[in-house]
């Protein structure tokens, strides 16, 4: 059985891995499956025997045996066998530091595939996300999940494209999926969908990576500019949302001190930039969430923060995107400009967009906490705490449940 060690290396080195053997081989899918067997292999022999030299270049040899393997035993392959047997594995180890995971993500984000089907597909191959925490961020079962990912990885292994950076033009079309992909890889990352840990700094850290990435090579597209924005501003408040054991922290009760202010100047500098690349009036849907994060992260303290201009900009982006889960942030802000009454009114009937959700639940209980109902914000944050699988959150809500109970405060 692997060391959490073992796995955090295996889960980092995955998508350069699939990437690599993409480019030698090509087939998306068989790569991937491939790639699978490479890492149970490595989770079995590497705690016991150690790690190799190049454990990158030893998870893409052996991901290209099994690919090998598998071309000769199927005769109506014999073009792909040619072409994987001309690669010998004795021949030294794919270049150290060259990563094609960008290329990999514009290569799951095909035309061919529709966004539903291109960002999850992105998500499990680049970032090895799992069905349930892609269902998840979704708002689908799971079930429904797998078909989509299984659909969309038949459909690129059907195109046959050559594995390279798309050409400038076909770069920009596929360009909203892949950032709709970093988007969710940063958020399952800042605060994942379930486990015992709060965070998993591997994934918000891989998504600002790749968003510098493609930031470099599109530097005058103002939304990516943005979602790198919202990302540095965000990510800038980490070391403060967690107590030394691990217990999360509301943005209320953070020690700003604590956060990244070389992260957040950053940050700033990029959103203005992004904000004079597209036009004040011409805003995006990451320049405006960019925009409220700056807004939060340059409040001096929590009674400091512009709710005014947090609501305004909330209200446009409702409008752009019709989202549920921003018409809980809305609300939020609405109880801090209009009172937690207007604020409550605005959750009416959301139980139909958002589900079973917990955040609806928690959201509510925050309410009903600000109007002063004890009762009805202790029965929210129990189910609330039902609904996570994040032990973490769990944790936090159930608590704030307890103490509402006994009417104690922290």
């Amino acid at each position: 059985m692997a060391g959490p060690a073992v796995e955090d290396l295996l889960r980092a080195l995955a998508p350069q891995a699939l990437a690599a053997v993409v480019r030698r081989h090509g087939h998306f899918a068989d790569a991937e499956d491939a790639l699978q067997e490479a890492l149970v292999s490595a989770a079995d022999t590497w705690p016991g025997e150690g790690l190799p030299d190049n454990p990158l270049g030893w998870l893409v040899r052996v991901a290209s045996r099994r690919m090998t393997d598998r071309y000769r035993q199927e005769e109506a392959r014999r073009r792909r066998e040619d072409l994987a047997a001309s690669w010998s594995v004795t021949k030294p180890e794919p270049v150290s530091g060259r990563d094609d995971t960008l290329i990999l993500m514009f290569l799951c984000c095909h035309p061919a595939l529709t966004p539903g089907s291109a960002i999850p597909l992105t998500l499990r191959a680049v970032a090895g996300l799992t069905t349930r925490e892609i269902a998840a961020a979704f708002l689908v079962p799971e079930a429904t999940m797998a078909q989509r990912i299984s659909r969309a990885k038949a459909k690129v292994k059907a195109s046959d494209e050559p594995f390279r950076m798309p050409a400038p033009q076909e770069r920009a079309t596929r360009l909203r999926a892949v950032l709709h992909a970093l988007y969710l890889l940063f958020n399952e990352g800042y605060t994942t969908s379930s486990g015992h840990d709060l965070a998993r700094a591997d994934l918000s850290g891989e998504a600002i990576r790749l968003a510098r990435a493609a930031q470099l090579s599109m530097p005058d597209d103002a939304e990516l500019t943005g979602l790198l924005a919202l990302m540095l501003l965000t990510d800038a408040r980490r070391p403060a949302r967690a107590r030394p054991d691990g217990e999360l922290v509301p943005l209320a009760e953070q020690d700003r001190a604590l956060w990244d202010r070389a992260l957040i100047t950053e940050g700033v500098v990029l959103i203005t930039e992004a904000m004079h690349q597209g036009g004040r009036g011409q805003m995006g849907e990451y320049q405006l969430q960019a925009a409220i994060a700056a807004v939060h992260d340059q409040a001096g303290r929590y009674s400091d923060t512009d709710w005014t201009k947090i609501l305004s900009l909330y209200a446009v982006l409702e409008r752009m995107t019709g989202n549920p889960m921003v018409t809980l942030n809305r609300a939020v802000a609405t109880a801090m400009v209009h009172g937690p009454a207007a604020a409550l009114a605005l959750l009416d009937g959301l139980e139909a967009r958002v589900g079973d959700h917990h955040r609806l639940y928690s959201v509510r209980a925050h309410l009903h906490e600000l109007a002063g109902d004890t009762d009805a914000a202790r029965r929210g944050f129990q189910a609330a705490a039902f609904r996570t699988a994040n032990l973490r959150e769990q944790h936090y809500l159930t608590t704030k449940a307890a103490r509402l109970a006994t009417g104690t405060q922290r």
